[in-house]
């Protein structure tokens, strides 16, 4: 769920009423689990934290600056379906020139619902409401705002594995993705001298699950490595909507492919950032992140939701 950030986050506790459902380690519905992707969210509540997530890229500018983002992410199930997950990111731009800003970005925090699973179908469904906080970052280096920015968000995931035995070879392939709608609380930076948009944020991904494959399909006796991989290409990007005061609606984002490998108590992802026009960046980056199961690592304490926890064993990726 999303991005570029050094640890530097507090665990916010939450109460909130929420119907129960069978307990599962993080984004598994019926056969199909949906790894945390890199670039965008998966579609799920669970007891997870990135640490780290680190990208390098080029900007847009004339000539191009250099970007460093190291990002550290926890997220904790106070329910069963009801999430809270806080983060921030640290950032590093070094200009053609030699000048250099760093500084932390805001404070993000994301309250997720679990709205639909549907084991049959291999379905999930979540609803999310995403906050920057102003003047949480390094505001004075021009890293981080002195507003607000709220983004209503849905997620989604949907497995292919309910499709006939008589195309077998398309039942590895998921697709998940978001949409959200960001609103800021000012409409003018007067620190920067612009107007702020609102904005359409939204990505999805592809993938094709090796370990899906061997369980649930065949199993092609490949190399015990091979059998932990998910390839995967994201989609991330920004449309202006609203309030852009004459200034130009240009999309932003980046396609990324890479691939994920999948462990019993943790993943690594490794992606290609490619900008998709001058203005989301110059060349192509890389972005990469270690990712703990929490509800693995820690089963009985860290990894149970805070409220209504059951002694039914969560689901466990096997190899």
């Amino acid at each position: 769920m999303s991005r570029h950030t050094l640890l530097s986050f507090a665990l916010a506790s939450f109460i909130a009423l929420a119907f129960t459902s069978d307990a599962l380690a993080h984004c598994f519905v019926g056969a199909r689990f949906f790894p945390a992707t890199l670039a965008t969210d998966d579609p799920c509540v669970a007891d997870e934290m990135s640490l780290p997530t680190v990208s390098w890229s080029r900007t847009g500018d004339m000539p191009p600056a250099t970007e460093w983002d190291i990002s550290g992410e926890i997220s904790k199930r106070i329910t069963e379906n009801f999430g809270v997950s806080v983060g921030q990111n640290w950032t590093q731009i070094r200009q053609a020139d030699g000048t250099l800003t760093t500084g932390f970005q805001n404070l993000e925090t994301a309250f997720q619902y679990q709205v639909l699973k549907d084991r049959s179908h291999e379905l999930a469904l979540l609803a999310g409401l995403i906050v920057d906080w102003g003047h949480t970052g390094s505001t004075g280096s021009g890293l981080a705002t002195t507003y607000s920015q709220v983004t209503p968000t849905l997620y989604f995931g949907k497995g292919f594995g309910d499709l006939p035995d008589s195309v077998s070879w398309i039942r590895p392939f998921a697709v998940t993705g978001q949409v959200g709608y960001q609103i800021p609380t000012n409409s003018f930076d007067f620190t920067q001298s612009v107007f702020i948009p609102q904005q359409l944020v939204y990505g999805a991904s592809l993938q094709y699950s090796l370990p899906y494959l061997r369980t649930e399909v065949i199993d092609l006796q490949l190399p015990d490595f091979f059998n932990h991989l998910i390839p995967i290409v994201e989609a991330s990007f920004t449309t202006p909507v609203a309030n852009n005061f004459g200034n130009p609606y240009t999309t932003t984002g980046t396609i990324s492919p890479g691939v994920i490998f999948i462990g019993s108590y943790f993943q690594v992802g490794l992606e290609a950032m490619i900008p998709i026009n001058r203005a989301s960046g110059t060349g192509v980056g890389v972005l990469g992140q270690l990712h703990l199961y929490l509800d693995d690592m820690f089963p009985t304490t860290l990894g149970q939701p805070l409220f209504g926890a059951t002694s039914t064993a969560s689901r466990k990726l096997t190899f």
